[in-house]
């Protein structure tokens, strides 16, 4: 399904790209109509991150991402990669202890903190304290206002940022005030962009919900986990982009998604969750797509030992489990191997390659479309004898209409 982001340039007083801000979108409409900001938020995460990539939106350039209460509070920005990313407070927020904590804990580990729309009231004073960029609404604040909120600061070593800047009279007077990063109509509007996502299901809503209650268990089990994530399509591409991201800092191969897992540890598994859930989601036309992959998953997974590849089960699974990610999601196959940590041996076997791996996937399509010369000549190279397959293809097609029973 097709899913958008706006994002809007930001620049330094020498009119050099700075970073980008990163605006919720559901259309090439270039107006945001959601006024949920925890679904906002995590819907512009989910697309940036898991769709369209931040090396597409912003090029390497830093991301401005506005942060509810709730989310902060939850800790989600701290799933993202601290060098790419600013965390934008909204000016909604209450300052409560609690928040407070929640910022002070993103500071020590690193992250830029920006106060957006910011208005000078006693309260946000401890703000002041964490944050190193200030944002002001340069359309709903006056010359007085904005001299006030500077002279509030003190010596904190904080920079200011002009957004919704429209006029060539506003950038002059930020510059001569002594704002260091520009924003709005007169430089550029938000540019809609727009990228292909995994459709979520029924299912999908129903296996995050099991994974939550699975964490909350206090001796939770990563087996238990895996088994919710692995038969479903969308949630283990999901969870394969997401670790793939500079938050991981990930140097080797995903061989399961149990592997994913254990790299996260639990702490990481709630916020990436936690962003699911919040997403949007609701569309069944993919449930025959997300079948067939569940039937030449398991299919794989049983031929494992007839091939003599015992231990490479999990290989094999993962395998089948993303031979139609290109129908599910609609983009091409290569491009989406490039986004995803797992073995060359599987990039190479989906992507028509007859290594080892590629001809028991050409066994198993073989059997699916009954092309049964060409079955028996791969079944005969491998050294499977043919009875056997017919009880492992059903045993996949019962165990796969199961799970989606579930």
């Amino acid at each position: 399904m097709d899913v958008f982001v706006a994002r809007q340039p930001i620049f330094t007083k020498s009119q050099k790209l700075f970073a980008y801000e990163l605006l919720f979108r559901d259309s090439y409409e270039n107006t945001c109509t959601c006024t949920d900001g925890d679904q906002a938020t995590s819907e512009v995460i989910c697309n940036s991150f898991f769709a369209i990539g931040m090396d597409v939106l912003t090029g390497g350039k830093r991301a401005f991402v506005n942060f509810t209460e709730n989310l902060i509070k939850k800790e989600i920005p701290l799933l993202l990669p601290k060098e790419l990313v600013v965390i934008e407070i909204l000016e909604t927020v209450e300052p409560t202890a609690e928040l407070i904590k929640a910022c002070e804990k993103l500071k020590q580990a690193g992250y830029i903190v920006a106060l957006d729309d910011f208005v000078f009231h006693p309260k946000f004073m401890p703000l002041l304290d964490i944050a190193d960029i200030i944002k002001v609404d340069f359309l709903t604040t006056t010359g007085h206002d904005r001299k006030r909120i500077m002279s509030s600061v003190g010596e904190r070593n904080i920079k200011f940022l002009a957004e919704k800047v429209e006029s060539r009279a506003d950038f002059e007077q930020a510059v001569k005030l002594g704002y260091s990063y520009f924003q709005g109509y007169f430089f550029s509007k938000p540019l809609v962009l727009r990228g292909k996502a995994a459709p979520s299901s029924k299912i999908n809503q129903l296996r995050v919900l099991r994974v939550l209650q699975e964490l909350d268990k206090e001796n939770f089990n990563f087996n238990a986990i895996e088994k919710f994530i692995m038969y479903d399509l969308a949630l283990s591409y999901q969870l394969l982009r997401f670790i793939n991201s500079a938050a991981f800092c990930l140097t080797n191969e995903i061989s399961s998604v149990k592997h994913a897992l254990v790299l996260m540890g639990k702490n990481e598994i709630v916020k990436w969750v936690s962003l699911i859930v919040m997403r949007t989601v609701g569309d069944n036309k993919t449930d025959g797509i997300l079948v067939t992959s569940l039937v030449r998953a398991k299919f794989s997974e049983l031929l494992a030992e007839r091939v003599g590849f015992k231990g490479r089960e999990s290989e094999l699974f993962m395998m089948g489990m993303f031979s139609l990610i290109d129908v599910f999601i609609g983009r091409p196959l290569k491009d989406i191997m490039a986004e995803l940590p797992i073995s060359e041996e599987i990039k190479g076997a989906l992507l028509g390659e007859y290594n080892d791996l590629g001809k028991i996937y050409h066994l198993v399509l073989f059997y699916e479309r009954a092309q049964w010369e060409a079955f028996m000549t791969c079944a005969a190279s491998l050294g499977i004898g043919e009875e056997h397959i017919p009880n492992d293809y059903k045993k996949a097609v019962a165990w796969a209409d199961e799970v989606c029973s579930l």
